[in-house]
């Protein structure tokens, strides 16, 4: 049974926090639980995935406003899981359907220190540990991998770590797919028009704390001549020391951009209606600074 649990809430039983007209197959359960800091108050969108003893998952999502949720599942054991920002990952296993364990579990996660901020200053992106990449869907089935390998950066770390700034600039004509005759297409006037516009670029003086380790990077993004703005969903990876003793900080960020808000409207459709090429392209960047004093 997992740590600080106190049972399965038996399918037919009723409760003052049950639904009366609530109404489940005769084969069905319910696993009900709730997730609690250490001080009993609930963790919303904390992470749940239950899997079968042989690892295949059953059900998953997120907890509710008060910490809950609950699933319909099967009468036997299962292996359940819980994560959420900030604190310590759950895992543990449960027996669905025991009458001798009435009631509503309960997880009590313990909270994590977040890792250490880099130290104010000016620190320069390393490109030879970093990556820019991005995924696009072709056809409405298989996605499209690439990078751009040719990118430099830097950012200024302020005292307090919401008033720095970055900015990165790539360089178009270096997109790579792997595909020689792609490349050169993404390179011309029908995508990114690399001699008009060679370079991409993205400058940011927000960075907003949203969780432990999360924050948001917001900024403006120039491509193909058009400034937008853009969130980068960042996760900071803490702080490290390279091999010549200089110290590095390293994060990784996503975030999804609709190529026609930046006027790349190309596109060819095929049979039955289908675009040759999807207009969301998700991004991810994984980013390893260095500190220059």
């Amino acid at each position: 049974m997992f740590g600080r649990r106190r049972g399965m809430e038996p399918a037919g039983s009723s409760s003052p926090h049950t639904s009366a007209t609530l109404t489940l197959p005769p084969t069905a359960r319910l696993l009900s639980c709730r997730v609690l800091d250490t001080v009993h108050q609930p963790i919303r969108q904390a992470a749940f995935e239950v899997t079968d003893p042989i690892g295949r998952r059953i059900v998953s999502g997120e907890t509710d406003p008060y910490g809950g949720f609950t699933a319909a599942v099967p009468e036997g054991e299962y292996r359940l899981s819980v994560t959420a920002e900030g604190y310590t990952p759950f895992h543990g296993a449960t027996l669905v359907g025991d009458p001798a364990q009435p009631g509503t579990g309960e997880i009590v996660l313990d909270a994590v220190e977040p890792p250490l901020l880099p130290q104010p200053g000016h620190w320069e992106l390393d490109p030879t540990h970093s990556s820019i990449a991005f995924t696009a869907r072709h056809i409405g089935m298989a996605r499209i991998r690439g990078r751009f390998n040719t990118f430099a950066g830097a950012v200024r770390i302020a005292e307090r770590m919401e008033d720095s700034s970055m900015h990165v600039i790539i360089d178009a004509a270096s997109i790579d797919t792997g595909v020689r005759l792609r490349d050169d297409h993404l390179r011309s006037g029908d995508f990114l028009d690399a001699v008009r516009y060679p370079t991409v670029e993205f400058y940011s003086e927000r960075f907003i704390h949203r969780s432990g380790s999360r924050w948001a990077v917001a900024g403006a993004l120039t491509l193909h001549g058009v400034s937008r703005s853009v969130t980068l969903d960042t996760q900071y990876l803490g702080l490290g020391t390279g091999l010549e003793g200089e110290p590095r900080a390293a994060c990784r960020a996503t975030t999804e951009l609709n190529r026609e808000d930046f006027t790349l409207n190309w596109q060819s459709v095929l049979a039955h209606g289908i675009a040759a090429i999807g207009t969301s392209v998700d991004v991810t960047l994984d980013v390893q600074i260095v500190h220059k004093a």
